[in-house]
């Protein structure tokens, strides 16, 4: 094996920065400060330069080079040397003192692919005011070889300290990550160190950093990890992981008790509140070579199931893989949804089989369990039809689900199986088009288009969209129990299980929205709700419908 220099670069304090939007406090950023630099880590991220966020000392995402000094310039730096890094084009030149007037021994500067030219040109303007440069290649698997091979040309004209090959989305695989090591190997100019920044969506970050490290290379080699791993998405290389196989393979004295010591006190807080590391959002993200962004979007919607989702997932156009387009992916799950059929023959028997009896609509709200004597009382008074949305109550016998949701179909096939096995009346099935059914054909099966409302935030809302359906059968009147609303806090499910976090984020305009849907249906279709509600639903004298 060639003799290589091996050094570690610790990122928590940037990367990690994700987790809690750079929030360490000061007291928490200078010790994990002093712990790595005792640890004899060889570089050290000390944070983000982006002229867009103020200056706040508890914080390690600055505006300029000088917001740094104030925070760490009374700090022993040792041997170590220090680093920000910048995302190009959100801190400009400007925003830099020279090097010899900063805290700052190094600039890291990371750029997308299309914009490469002009982000070297900016590398240049870094190391003309003294900084060692690292050029840092986001999202290297979206290079093809000859881009790569361009990118090296333009580096080795500049000769910054590293190029770095930088798993965005944590996609890499061995044979992969070594095909861009060789390129880079082979074609990079001796002194310009090659970099590896992992990310770990499918649990290689440790593994492929010592193949690296056991890769040939007569040059410096230069790896990034973090405290525990903490990083965006799915977490970084855990330094403590790295430098204990560095010591124990490669004739290095790091201490790892000084990391640990970090750990426990200052990164440990952080974990518990927002976890990061290997998950499945992260893998399917990985498992699509996708942005995660758009596994973001999908799960948001809680309407799909995994296999829906990925389906989906193949369909991005390959140039928008890895650069976040939500124009495109909300018309593609739109797409996928919106799978057409002609429903005017469910509609009609639908229409004769409500007529002339009272409808009852349930929804999973809270208030079905807090408040369910009403709808028993009414149950009992009125014997009406019984029509669930998207679940089936567990003590209350329906007559039909309408189900819009491919995720809560899932989740209730086995119920009911049961309920068909049983001796009770079989649960008739009002689905939507987007949902494919497992066995027999549903009983009813409408066009999901003709439901939706296009227009929306939401535009598959599963109230608004029964409401479409009762409007297209001729239903004027129906009695509504569990349809709560949304709250940011509180219970907005009877089982916890189906909330999601989109429905609290965006609570008040989903309970504006179906209020306004409610005033606008008075008259064709007026609701009675027997359960508190956060839809306002006032009559032509202001009162509130209950």
């Amino acid at each position: 094996m060639k003799q290589k220099r091996l050094k570690l670069l610790d990122c928590t304090l940037r990367d990690g920065g994700f987790v809690n939007d750079w929030n360490f406090g000061h007291a928490n950023i200078v010790n994990i400060f002093e712990r790595l630099i005792s640890s004899g880590v060889d570089v050290l991220e000390i944070g983000l330069l982006d002229e867009r966020r103020p200056f706040d000392r508890n914080r390690t995402i600055m505006p300029d080079t000088r917001s740094a000094d104030r925070i760490f310039e009374r700090l022993d730096k040792g041997h170590t040397k220090i680093v920000g890094m910048i995302d190009y084009g959100t801190c400009p030149i400007s925003r830099l003192s020279p090097c010899a007037d900063s805290f700052i021994d190094g600039i890291r500067v990371i750029f997308k692919k299309h914009v490469m030219e002009d982000a070297i040109d900016f590398c240049r303007q870094v190391r003309e005011l003294g900084y060692d440069v690292f050029v840092q290649a986001v999202s290297i698997t979206s290079y093809t070889d000859a881009e790569l091979l361009r990118l090296i040309s333009l580096v080795n004209a500049l000769n910054p300290y590293a190029l770095s090959i930088v798993d965005t989305y944590g996609l890499l695989h061995q044979d992969n990550l070594l095909h861009y090591f060789d390129l880079l190997n082979q074609n990079l100019h001796p002194e310009i160190a090659i970099g590896y920044h992992s990310h770990n969506n499918f649990q290689l970050a440790y593994s492929n950093s010592i193949e690296i490290i056991r890769k040939p290379a007569d040059r410096l080699i230069l790896i990034d990890a973090s405290l525990y791993g903490m990083g965006k998405s799915a977490g970084n290389l855990p330094i403590e992981l790295i430098s204990m196989y560095m010591n124990d393979n490669c004739g290095k004295c790091y201490d790892i008790s000084q990391m640990l010591e970090a750990i426990d006190i200052n990164i440990m807080p952080v974990y518990r509140q927002n976890p990061w590391g290997y998950n499945l959002f992260y893998y399917i993200s990985a498992s699509n070579h996708c942005h995660p962004s758009y596994v973001q979007f999908l799960m948001d919607r809680h309407t799909l199931s995994l296999k829906a989702l990925n389906a989906i997932l193949d369909t991005i156009a390959p140039e928008k893989k890895l650069l976040y387009d939500k124009e495109h992916i909300e018309l593609l799950y739109r797409d996928y949804q919106s799978r057409e059929c002609r429903d005017e023959a469910a509609i009609a028997e639908l229409s004769a089989a409500l007529s002339g009896r009272p409808l009852l609509l349930l929804g999973p709200g809270k208030n079905m369990e807090l408040q369910k004597e009403r709808v028993l009382s009414y149950i009992r008074e009125r014997s009406p039809v019984i029509l669930a949305v998207n679940y089936i109550p567990e003590d209350i016998a329906i007559d039909y689900a309408f189900l819009t949701n491919s995720r809560r179909y899932v989740q209730l096939e086995s119920r009911l199986l049961d309920i068909a096995a049983g001796c009770d009346a079989p649960v008739r099935i009002i689905a939507t088009s987007n949902i494919a059914n497992v066995r027999a054909p549903f009983d009813y099966t409408l066009n999901y288009s003709a439901l939706i409302d296009p227009d929306a935030e939401i535009i598959d809302n599963s109230f608004v969209m029964l409401l479409n359906v009762l409007v297209r059968t001729g239903v004027n009147e129906a009695a509504c129990a569990g349809f709560d609303g949304y709250t940011v806090y509180g219970d907005n499910y009877f089982n916890a299980s189906m909330d999601y976090q989109i429905a609290r984020q965006k609570s008040d305009g989903i309970n504006q929205y179906v209020s306004a849907m409610l005033k606008r249906l008075r008259g064709v279709l007026d609701l009675h709700f027997l359960t508190d509600t956060l839809y306002q639903s006032p009559d032509p004298q202001g009162n509130l419908l209950k």
